[in-house]
């Protein structure tokens, strides 16, 4: 982070995650109705054995408005940790005795800091997800006229999405499963990233048609932010379809004591456990018994569903994202002085 102040590294990750997020939120919405379990029931017309595009294609927007909030922070403090463990580890890594080279191996260093980037970021950003995608799925009330006044002053699909939560810890549900997908995600793309982007700087430098300029800068990083996000997007989708479905069941999850009331309840009521069970939503399930029932349910292609187009915008969201980064962080260095160099 030589040449940059935390500040710069804040602003420059706060503006590329709100510029991202408004431009890929649509594709981000269609994989998670891709990915959740109402998808046949909702979205795909069995009789026609197509897909229902009115259904799918409506609401894009739904929840944007959480996600931009808090992921403004929690990008600012991913990469805020991720420069400074980068930058500690780097200067605390020893060189071999005899030799320049370090001990702890450059790609080892980049996933080490960009894991524990993460763990800061998830804790941040679970909420604002899990309200998201619950209301990515939230359908408008059909033969509603858009002019008709209960439509017009109807709360947003976020606060609508919102008033489902009874309990605060219930925004928190998926964390793990978040962290799951996101820590192993991040400890492939960023030594990928940080290999590329070095691999075609020093390839124009040889070439002779390395010019430093930001626009350049942006660009190297864009192609290979995106080529190494694209990869690490497709191999993470099963645990990606996991964290999907069990922040998409949070809202209607309770404890298992108050499940256990629920039922002796029923019990002395006369009532059936599969009504309880339709009325009240589920115990908790863990990720390996969620990832159980996708695979009984559609197999290994059930486990990959959404993977094409979670690479296709994983693609187009980590090029702009990190594209934006780094020229952010690099044009905020220059104005004190610095050159694209000391901010490598």
């Amino acid at each position: 982070m030589s040449g940059n102040t935390h500040t710069d590294v804040l602003l420059a990750g706060a503006f590329a995650a709100f510029t991202v997020d408004l431009l890929v939120y649509p594709l981000d919405t269609l994989k998670t109705r891709f990915q959740s379990p109402d998808y046949k029931k909702i979205y795909y017309n069995s009789s026609k054995t197509a897909i229902n595009k009115r259904l799918l294609f409506a609401g894009l927007y739904q929840g944007v408005g959480s996600i931009i909030l808090i992921t403004i922070p929690s990008s600012g403090a991913f990469f805020t940790a991720y420069e400074a463990v980068k930058s500690g580890l780097i200067k605390a890594n020893p060189t071999l005795s005899g030799s320049s080279s370090p001990l702890i191996p450059q790609p080892f260093i980049h996933s080490a800091a960009s894991s524990i980037a993460e763990l800061v970021s998830c804790f941040i950003l679970t909420p604002a997800e899990v309200l998201k995608q619950n209301a990515q799925m939230m359908r408008k009330p059909a033969g509603g006229s858009s002019s008709n006044a209960s439509t017009v002053f109807q709360p947003s699909a976020t606060l609508q999405t919102l008033r489902k939560f009874k309990r605060p810890s219930q925004l928190w549900r998926g964390y793990t499963a978040l962290a799951a997908r996101n820590l192993p995600f991040t400890a492939m793309q960023f030594p990928m990233f940080e290999h590329l982007k070095t691999t075609i700087k020093q390839y124009r430098k040889d070439k002779g048609t390395f010019t430093g300029t930001l626009g350049e800068t942006a660009m190297i990083t864009a192609i290979s932010a995106g080529s190494a996000g694209s990869v690490a997007a497709v191999i993470t989708t099963p645990v990606d379809v996991v964290k999907t479905r069990i922040m998409l069941s949070a809202a209607g999850e309770t404890s298992e004591k108050a499940a256990m009331e629920e039922v002796d309840k029923s019990r002395k009521q006369g009532r059936s456990l599969k009504d309880l069970a339709e009325k009240t939503g589920g115990l908790k399930k863990s990720g390996f018994v969620v990832a159980q029932e996708v695979y009984r349910d559609s197999g290994m292609r059930g486990l990959f569903r959404g993977g094409t187009l979670r690479a296709a915008w994983t693609a187009l969201g980590s090029g702009l994202y990190l594209g934006v980064y780094e020229s952010g962080r690099v044009w905020l260095g220059e104005r004190r002085g610095n050159t694209t160099e000391d901010l490598s």
